[in-house]
C-alpha cells in the first residue's frame, strides 16, 4: 500500500488500515498529506469535533468514555483522538490507547488513536488538525480531541474543535484564579467531574460568579462517573451548542484552514532553514558570519517574492 492512489481506494472503501496508515504519515509530516487532504476536501465538515481539556487528574478520559458510550447509545460513530506527553524515549504516545477506553476496542464504531505532543506545547500534537480531519473525512459523527493535561495558556484546541469542554474537579477550586488567564477563555461549556466530591458546589459556584463577571453566558455542568443522566445532559448542551453556533462554528473552521496553511508553510521554511544552516555552519565558525550571509542571500520579502 505505497501510492497515493492506493491509499485513497482503500481509504473510501472504509479500510481502518488505510486511515491509520494516514495519520502515521500525518504524524511524520509526510508532504503527501496535503495532496491527500486535498483530494479529500468535499468530504470535510460532517463530523462534529468535540474538544475536551482540562488540566491533569480532571478525569478527562473518564469523561470521553462515558460521552463515547452516550453516542454510540445513538447508533453514532465516534473517533477518540487522544493527545499524551512524550515518552522520551521512543518519542510516542506515552499513555497509549487509554486504558480508561478499553470497552470500547472491539466496536467497529469506534476509532481511537493516540497522539504524542513531540514537544509541542498548546496541549496538542503536531498532527491533530490533519488527524481531526482523516476521520471526519473517513465518516465518522463525533470526534472527539482530548488533549494532554493543560494549564494556564495551551489553548490549541479552540483552533480545532467546534465545541470546547473544560473539565475540572473539585479540588481545582483554590487554582480557578490561575486558570482564568488563559483557557477559562476559550471553553464554550465548563464541566466538574466527580461532583460527589466535597467542594463540588463551591467550585461550580465560583464558575459562574466569573463568567457572569466576563458577561459569557457558558453552563456548568456537574458530572460523575455513576451518573448516566449527568452525560447525557452534557451531550444535550453540546447538540445545543452546535445548533445555536453554527455561524461562529464555521467562522472558527474558516479560521482553522488559515492556521493549516501558516502551519504547513511554517514547517517547511523551518525545515529549508535547518538545511542551509547545517550545509553553512560547518563552513563558518562563527554563527552570526552565517546569519549575515543568510540575510544577504534572502533579503526580507524575498523568499516568496516569485
Amino acid at each position: 500500500m505505497n501510492s497515493e492512489s492506493e491509499i485513497l481506494r482503500e481509504f473510501n472503501q472504509g479500510e481502518l488500515r488505510a486511515l491509520s496508515r494516514l495519520i502515521s504519515m500525518a504524524e511524520n509530516r509526510d508532504p503527501k498529506i496535503p495532496v491527500i487532504l486535498g483530494q479529500l476536501f468535499k468530504k470535510l465538515g460532517h463530523a462534529k469535533i468535540i474538544g475536551i481539556t482540562g488540566p491533569p487528574g480532571a478525569g478527562k478520559s473518564t469523561l470521553t468514555n462515558l460521552l463515547v458510550k452516550d453516542i454510540r447509545s445513538k447508533n453514532k460513530k465516534v473517533a477518540v483522538i487522544a493527545v499524551d506527553p512524550v515518552s522520551p524515549f521512543s518519542g510516542g504516545a506515552l499513555l497509549g490507547d487509554r486504558i480508561r477506553l478499553q470497552e470500547h476496542f472491539n466496536d467497529p464504531c469506534v476509532f481511537i488513536r493516540s497522539l504524542s505532543t513531540r514537544g509541542k506545547l498548546g496541549g496538542l500534537s503536531v498532527a491533530a488538525r490533519e488527524v481531526s480531519e482523516l476521520v471526519d473525512a473517513f465518516g465518522f459523527d463525533y470526534v472527539i480531541l482530548e488533549t494532554v493535561g493543560v494549564g494556564q495558556s495551551e489553548v490549541d484546541i479552540r483552533k480545532i474543535a467546534d465545541v470546547t469542554l473544560l473539565v475540572l474537579v473539585p479540588e481545582w477550586g483554590d487554582g480557578i484564579q490561575t486558570l482564568k488567564s488563559g483557557i477559562l477563555e476559550i471553553a464554550d461549556l465548563f464541566v466538574v467531574n466527580k461532583s460527589d466530591r466535597e467542594g463540588a458546589d463551591r467550585i461550580a459556584l465560583e464558575l459562574k460568579n466569573m463568567l457572569q463577571i466576563a458577561e459569557k453566558n457558558s453552563p456548568v455542568l456537574m458530572t460523575q462517573q455513576s451518573d448516566e443522566e449527568s452525560i447525557k445532559r452534557v451531550l444535550a448542551e453540546i447538540e445545543k451548542f452546535l445548533v445555536e453556533k453554527r455561524e461562529l462554528i464555521e467562522k472558527r473552521r474558516q479560521s482553522a484552514r488559515q492556521e493549516t496553511v501558516v502551519e504547513w508553510l511554517n514547517a517547511r521554511v523551518v525545515e529549508e532553514a535547518h538545511r542551509w544552516v547545517e550545509s553553512k555552519i560547518q563552513v563558518q565558525k562563527n554563527p552570526y558570519d552565517v546569519i549575515v550571509d543568510f540575510q544577504k542571500q534572502y533579503p526580507v520579502g524575498s523568499i516568496f517574492s516569485k
